[in-house]
């Protein structure tokens, strides 16, 4: 397959579209990063986005950002990397020492293998706990009735800290109930982050509050 220079258009498309929701929902566009999740797709798919200017990227696994990001990321400093996948804890050492940031903290044994590395590394990635609002048994994340006593766990037993929440609402549902859910658990809880809202309901999500909005197919074209 030949990439060219299409993701850069749709890029500045979706920034534009950001920008939009952030004045419709009265929120300087500053609060809201786009993280362009470039999951499944080459480095020649991903530079021309990098060219572009965007520097917030999402990948699902471990092995697969492991692979491409290194090279990236010393051609185009300032480069931030963000895993949106589920993590297991033998990764989490590779995780710890290669992301900015992970979405997807959502059980005991994860946190100990995160604790223990960010104690030896010395890097504190920014943590969401992944909140499986719609309560569906395929998908991981905390139950929404059990985060408050989860993000506890995560302070005070093993010194995590939470920075924000990350949801992912049911396919067939409306996704606005789920966004405000995720902000009121948010905000009994004192996290100021919300990663929240992908291609099709971004707008959405900002109105409700979300901080960090994950799109790919809007940027990168379908997979």
């Amino acid at each position: 397959m030949t990439y060219n220079s299409e993701p850069a258009g749709r890029l500045k498309s979706v920034q534009a579209e950001v920008n939009a929701a952030c004045v419709a929902a009265g929120r300087d566009p500053a609060t809201v990063t786009l993280v362009a999740v470039s999951k499944t797709f080459p480095p020649e798919a991903i530079e021309p986005v990098l060219a572009a200017g965007q520097r917030v990227f999402g990948e699902n696994r471990v092995q697969e950002a492991k692979q491409k990001w290194p090279d990236l990321c010393a051609r185009h400093p300032g480069t931030e990397l963000h895993l949106i996948g589920p993590l297991q804890s033998n990764k989490a050492r590779e995780a710890v020492a290669l992301f900015d940031a992970i979405h997807a903290v959502d059980r005991p044994s994860l946190c100990e293998a995160l604790a223990k590395e960010i104690a030896r590394q010395e890097r504190r990635p920014l943590l969401f706990v992944e909140v499986n609002t719609g309560a569906e048994p395929q998908k991981a994340g905390v139950l929404p009735e059990d985060v408050d006593a989860f993000v506890a766990l995560c302070r005070e037993t093993y010194g995590l800290e939470v920075s924000g929440l990350m949801c992912i609402p049911p396919f067939e549902e409306a996704p606005a109930p789920h966004f405000a859910l995720t902000a009121k658990i948010a905000a009994r809880n004192g996290l100021k982050l919300l990663s929240m809202g992908m291609s099709a309901d971004f707008g959405i999500a900002i109105a409700f509050g979300a901080t960090h909005v994950r799109v790919g197919s809007a940027i990168f074209g379908s997979r």
